[in-house]
């Protein structure tokens, strides 16, 4: 029932050219917390993916970053980004109907960016290399703050 109503939101966004093909949904207690479709090209924002949008109305309708109990729904394997913002927000789990290969097979770069997260920093695409610049200062003020809300 919840993933035919995500495929739903994906169908919906390609058949309007609103984002991309793909749809979310954020479930909580047997009810709705967070929709999303695909709104990638229409604000051309590249982290506008259906789950994020999903993941953000449910933590603005929890007041909070956490989703202990949720259950998120996606019409296709959510990428990396995606996953690691359901395990952020600590979804119970994932359902999801395509894969990264059906995405790969449509043009997005699902696959790939998963097998990138395998390489060393250096070796991916995008090379990422880290500078050696003393950077603990934010960590130790982070710390020290009686009134920090964790997440």
């Amino acid at each position: 029932m919840w993933l035919r109503e995500a495929i739903a939101l994906a169908v919906d966004s390609a058949r309007t050219r609103a984002g991309g093909p793909f749809g979310a949904l954020l479930v909580k207690n047997g009810s709705v917390w967070g929709r999303g479709a695909n709104r990638v090209t229409a604000t051309h924002d590249p982290t506008a993916h259906a789950e994020i949008i999903a993941l953000r109305e449910a933590c603005a309708k929890a007041g909070s970053p956490h989703l202990p109990g949720a259950v998120l729904y996606a019409s296709c394997e959510p990428c990396p980004m995606c996953f690691a913002a359901a395990c952020w927000a600590g979804v119970s789990a994932v359902y999801f109907a395509a894969t990264r290969h059906d995405a790969a097979a449509a043009g997005f770069q699902d696959a790939g960016l998963y097998a990138q997260l395998a390489l060393p920093p250096e070796s991916r695409i995008v090379p990422c290399r880290r500078l050696e610049v003393p950077a603990v200062e934010p960590f130790e003020l982070w710390n020290a703050d009686p009134h920090k809300r964790t997440y």
